[in-house]
């Protein structure tokens, strides 16, 4: 059997932190997530899904995460039921999270530089079974990649006479 998402979305609200009685740490929070379609008005709706995230990674998430991050999140779905005061069923389906990964920097996120513009600071990657706390990615890298035509000075192509490619029409399969 397989039980596995994969989702990226922002946070709705600040994700709540709590301990249980044996001092395990768990986070709450809900996930807006973008439908991939519009609807009859050309409106983009999306799911609201609620997650949990335990131990060392919850207590990141409270920490380096606020209302409106844009996060990825792997882990499973998990149903459960009660029966509520009514005496009804109630039956709750929510993502238990195995990590998380911050997807954009803090800048971007309070205002600073657009994104996508060579802003690649503070990404953090945080697993269960992988207390290593916070990782960056990116740090120190200030220049946005050159995807032009010209190879950078120093690398392997740069002073090497490029030719076009001659390829005919019979070639190609389409």
């Amino acid at each position: 059997m397989i039980n596995n998402v994969v989702l990226v979305g922002r946070l709705t609200r600040d994700p709540e932190l709590r301990y249980t009685p044996q001092n395990k740490a768990v986070a709450t929070f809900t996930l807006a997530v973008n439908r991939n379609f519009k609807n009859q008005n050309g409106e983009r709706e999306a799911d609201f899904i609620n997650c949990i995230l335990w131990h060392q990674p919850a207590e990141n998430l409270a920490n380096w995460s606020q209302k409106g991050t844009l996060i990825g999140v792997t882990g499973r779905i998990q149903t459960r039921n009660y029966e509520n005061q009514q005496g009804q069923r109630v039956y709750v389906t929510e993502v238990i999270a195995n990590n998380f990964q911050i997807l954009e920097s803090r800048n971007s996120q309070q205002g600073g530089q657009p994104q996508n513009q060579g802003n690649y600071g503070n990404q953090g990657n945080f697993q269960n079974g992988n207390n290593q706390g916070y990782q960056s990615q990116y740090d120190n890298q200030q220049q946005a990649p050159n995807f032009g035509r010209e190879p950078q000075q120093g690398s392997f192509f740069h002073g090497q006479t490029t030719n076009p490619v001659d390829i005919s029409d019979d070639d190609l399969p389409f």
